[in-house]
């Protein structure tokens, strides 16, 4: 099955009823709007408004109708408001993400039990929060960090505005607490617990993404101009340096019979929250971070995976399919059925964020590929 037929039968289970209703109540408030406003009254916005199918921004005061798409903004199967203060300050139009628009999805595989967690949240007026977590050895670890990551992240910024220096400092927080959380129960088991973290912070008024990350093959992506640009980095002991952070703690790695680098043949990543057995090997909380500015004219989503999906799809793959999507909820679902559909067993979980050139990068079909399958039973043998 194509990931064009996956799309079509995704979209008919979906109700038209619904998308008939929200189209008439969009046209019911635009036409019931104030003049220059959408849908009445928007705070921190630039009013814009209807004509002929077209949106108008009179900002040179010619009254002449410009679309979106001219500006490379959103384009017209998603609007949003303007963010008029950022709009101002850098001389472009800087669209607001709206948490509503985010989509989402998480299926379970065929593993006993779904080990992800993902979180959507407004941490301030300005700052938005997204952040996957992939749990091992049990639940207890992604369900900490689902609970309580945004907690050290607010606790972080009262003392610090970098976010970088903000993403590392509640990661090594959350790491301890959990520590402390974990011994409570007396159970040896439950302090092997760990999981991944990739968790990303979209600041409105500098256009601002950071990333920061810990674990295998969960990732974040940026598509932009149609190409996917990896923001975080794999954190296995395949990576030289990686590796000899290991060996000089007094740790070893080994291989196992499908190739795959294992952290005293227990463990296939090299940082984690928790796997606290294996801190004294080498293992570590302190996360990758990357600072973003974001363009608005090129960049389509930013993407969030678990490694559910990204053992089985590319950046790349997962940029055309999304591309090819109506709106970020149709776009999370389509991955997370197409990762099944190659062969995933494991949870597989993604979070999308739709940019300023949402829709404006067409990608043509992806094929559908015999050796994946091979790859795929090897990894899950």
């Amino acid at each position: 099955m194509s990931s064009s037929v996956l799309l079509n039968l995704l979209r008919c289970g979906r109700s038209s009823i619904a998308r008939q209703t929200f189209l008439a109540a969009r046209s019911s408030s635009e036409t019931s709007a104030a003049p220059g406003q959408v849908g009445g009254a928007l705070f921190g916005v630039v009013g814009v408004r209807q004509a002929s199918g077209s949106v108008r921004f009179d900002s040179d005061g010619s009254g002449q109708p410009v679309t979106w798409d001219s500006f490379g903004i959103w384009d017209n199967r998603i609007e949003e408001p303007i963010l008029l203060p950022s709009s101002i300050r850098y001389g472009k139009l800087i669209p607001q993400v709206s948490l509503s628009r985010v989509g989402s999805a998480s299926v379970l595989g065929l593993r006993k039990q779904n080990e992800d967690r993902l979180r959507i949240a407004r941490i301030h007026d300005n700052l938005l929060y997204f952040a996957v977590f992939d749990g091992h050895g049990g639940p207890h670890a992604a369900d900490y960090c689902y609970t309580f990551m945004e907690k050290f992240i607010r606790d972080a910024l009262e003392e610090e505005d970098d976010l970088e220096k903000v993403l590392k400092k509640a990661f090594l927080d959350a790491d301890k607490a959990l520590h402390t959380h974990l011994s409570y129960f007396n159970k040896a088991s439950f302090l092997t617990a760990g999981t991944t973290a990739t968790v990303a912070m979209l600041r409105f008024d500098g256009v601002e993404l950071v990333v920061g990350s810990v674990g295998d093959i969960s990732r974040a992506m940026l598509c932009r101009k149609g190409r996917a640009n990896k923001l975080t980095k794999d954190h296995t002991p395949d990576h030289e340096d990686e590796r000899h952070r290991i060996q000089r703690f007094g740790g070893f790695v080994t291989w196992n019979s499908v190739g795959q680098a294992n952290v005293n043949g227990r463990l296939a990543m090299t940082r984690s929250i928790g796997d606290f057995h294996l801190k004294n090997s080498g293992v570590i909380a302190e996360p990758d971070t990357k600072r973003v500015t974001v363009q608005h004219v090129n960049d389509s989503f930013l993407a969030l995976t678990t490694d559910g999906i990204n053992f089985l799809l590319s950046d790349q793959e997962i940029c055309d399919v999304i591309n090819q999507c109506q709106d970020p909820t149709e776009a999370a679902e389509v991955i997370a059925q197409q990762a099944l559909q190659y062969g995933s067993e494991d949870n597989s979980t993604i979070i999308v964020v739709p940019l300023g050139a949402w829709g404006k990068h067409q990608s043509s079909t992806a094929a559908y590929s015999m050796s994946r399958n091979f790859t795929s039973s090897g990894r899950w043998a």
